[in-house]
């Protein structure tokens, strides 16, 4: 008998170590070396697939190497990571054999002659760096085409026998381009499933959102098990947390199930050289990931950038070769002796004693943040409604203000006295664009100023998507296709990546917008993307009230823009974004942020 046997545990993801009677003791020292080691019975421990990996070299220790039993399916996964490792390390130190790149009549035979879509020139450029590793990274800036260029990558290794199926993780709004990409590049499309019950067995093509991954996770380890397979994590940049987060835990323990694995985001480094570190460990897991880190170990984004070169490929802005923007801040005012202005100056004093308490508690920031941001399209957004979303409804025309009312009492009566002017603004410019039959997408953080907004904007007959939308695909399927649908409503947390919109709509107007850089630039990118024509004319207008928060906003995300808009273009990625793995309007704040908002409140600096 075996003096150790190592399995895969029925999940998949962990691994089942049963050692020998007389070897109890050496188990029971064996296991602290294993951080996630747990004790299923006197003479057995489970520990994560992942963390095995990371740590195989403490298996050395156990006193009988020679007879330790290993499941041939566990070994396998092994072998690949080991080699995966070699590759890794050969490549951070440049001792990796040259590839020379793939012409364009090379990639297309790989493709095969089911594949039937065009590709550009940067397209094939990126196929031919992904196709020369074993597994990769795609960081080419949102709108670049990553799905056709993942999708291309996938055909060419089936076309070479190395892999029959695809589970791709992403977030929901990434599903139709996906759909999409898989009807027009292949002339046999894949069988798709969307998981959102049982795992279809027989589907080619898993598609399944991060917040569904952990319930998912053992069917999905065994589904990638049962055949070779490739997995792909579409906006990454979720899974940023790596261990420590509930997305990033599952995918570092499904990769090592996968036979190629691949990530696409054009924002990998939100948070810094941490952030490449975790979702490179899913990309090389096992001692690759330790090679990286050991790579990038003490530098800066701009060093581990260089570093890491051979493992990614990115397309800039610049060679998408779009038609520019014209972005235009609109600024509006509360009028002279205004309710609203008055009620904003009220909940400035409120909150500044507010904040000058909390100015060390970033979650009762954040909730400050939010109602100065509602308060500068209509603080009557902050009074509770009879539900969680209603709309407010606007007297129209105005009735007077009474007398001896509070102000609590008016801010929640506001809408009867006065109409917000960002609602004003909004309504002219979609009227305007309505007239010229140039559809308009509009943004606001908040679901209830989107509801508003949708009573506001009725005749212009909207469609609107937000995170209880429970027909999204119809009401995004509407604004494109429905003549007399002119208006798309939602919010940057919700639709901010993965939905393509330029062949509709060219014009955007933001009500609000929070600090986060990142998500904004995403949301830019719906209606400003590879496939636009070079006669096409995009507009943007943010609304900004004067005198409110929105003025600091609008500093803040200057600042970032700027920077960020040298540094997208940089192929060395020294600094992307500013996503959040579950983003809310107050958890976008960085030190900055905090500092501009306390000073707007006339509170002292943080200590």
């Amino acid at each position: 008998m075996a003096s150790l046997r190592l399995e895969l545990a029925a999940s998949g993801t962990a691994v089942l170590l049963r050692s020998a009677e007389e070897h109890l003791t050496n188990l029971r020292q064996l296991a602290p070396r294993f951080r996630t080691a747990i004790h299923k019975g006197p003479n057995v421990i489970e520990i994560k697939l992942d963390d095995l990996l990371v740590n195989l070299r403490e298996l050395s220790r156990w006193p009988s190497p020679h007879d330790v039993d290993w499941q041939s399916e566990l070994r396998t996964i092994v072998e690949d990571v080991h080699l995966d490792a070699s590759a890794a390390t050969a490549y951070l130190q440049g001792t990796a054999p040259a590839t020379a790149p793939l012409s364009k009549d090379e990639i297309f035979e790989l493709l095969g002659p089911e594949w039937i879509a065009p590709l550009t020139e940067f397209q094939l450029r990126d196929i031919s760096k992904l196709l020369s590793l074993r597994h990769g990274a795609n960081f080419s800036v949102p709108g670049a085409g990553k799905t056709r260029v993942a999708l291309a990558i996938f055909q060419a290794l089936r076309t070479k026998g190395l892999v029959q199926r695809l589970l791709v993780v992403g977030p929901k709004a990434a599903y139709e381009s996906w759909q999409y990409e898989n009807k027009i590049c292949l002339s046999q499309p894949l069988n798709v499933q969307v998981i959102d019950g049982k795992v279809d067995a027989g589907a080619r093509l898993l598609l399944v959102n991060y917040e569904r991954l952990a319930i998912n996770e053992t069917a999905l380890a065994k589904w990638l098990t049962t055949k070779p397979s490739m997995l792909i994590l579409d906006e990454a940049h979720r899974m940023k947390l790596g261990a420590t987060g509930v997305y990033g835990a599952v995918c570092l323990a499904l990769g090592p199930r996968a036979r190629r694995r691949l990530i696409l985001t054009g924002t990998p480094a939100p948070n810094g050289v941490q952030d490449l570190e975790n979702i490179f460990g899913f990309v090389w897991p096992g001692h690759g990931r330790q090679s990286v880190t050991r790579a990038v170990s003490g530098g800066n984004l701009k060093h581990a950038s260089k570093v890491l070169r051979p493992f990614f490929t990115r397309t800039t802005k610049k060679e998408l070769n779009l038609p520019p923007v014209t972005t235009r801040i609109q600024r509006v005012a509360f009028k002279p002796g205004s309710l609203h202005g008055e009620i904003y100056s009220a909940l400035v004093g409120e909150m500044s004693a507010r904040a000058a308490r909390s100015r060390d508690d970033f979650e009762a920031l954040g909730r400050i943040l939010m109602y100065l941001l509602m308060a500068a399209t209509s603080p009557a957004l902050i009074a509770l409604g009879t539900t969680k979303h209603e709309p407010l409804l606007y007297q129209a025309p105005p009735i007077e203000i009474p007398e001896n009312r509070t102000l609590t009492e008016l801010l929640k009566d506001l809408p009867n006295h006065e109409m917000s002017p960002k609602y004003e603004a909004t309504h002219d410019i979609v009227l305007a664009n309505s007239s010229t039959k140039r559809k308009t997408l509009v943004w606001s953080t908040f679901v209830r100023s989107l509801t508003t907004l949708e009573s506001i904007l009725k005749e212009h007959q909207p469609a609107m998507v937000h995170g209880g939308t429970p027909d999204r695909e119809n009401q995004i399927k509407r604004f494109r296709e429905d003549p007399d649908c002119m208006v798309l409503l939602s919010n940057p947390a919700t639709l901010g990546e993965g939905i393509s919109l330029h062949q509709v709509c060219h014009d955007a107007v933001y009500v609000d917008r929070d600090f986060a850089a990142g998500r904004y630039l995403q949301s830019l990118d719906r209606i400003h993307r590879l496939g636009l024509s070079s006669n096409i004319e995009t507009n943007v207008t943010v609304l900004a009230t004067a005198e409110t928060i929105d003025e600091m906003v609008e500093q803040r995300l200057s600042t970032k823009l700027r920077f960020m808009g040298a540094i997208l273009d940089d192929p060395e990625v020294e600094q992307l974004a500013d996503l959040q793995e579950e983003p809310v309007a107050g958890r976008t704040m960085d030190s900055a942020d905090v500092k501009a908002m306390l000073r707007h409140l006339h509170v002292g600096p943080t200590s």
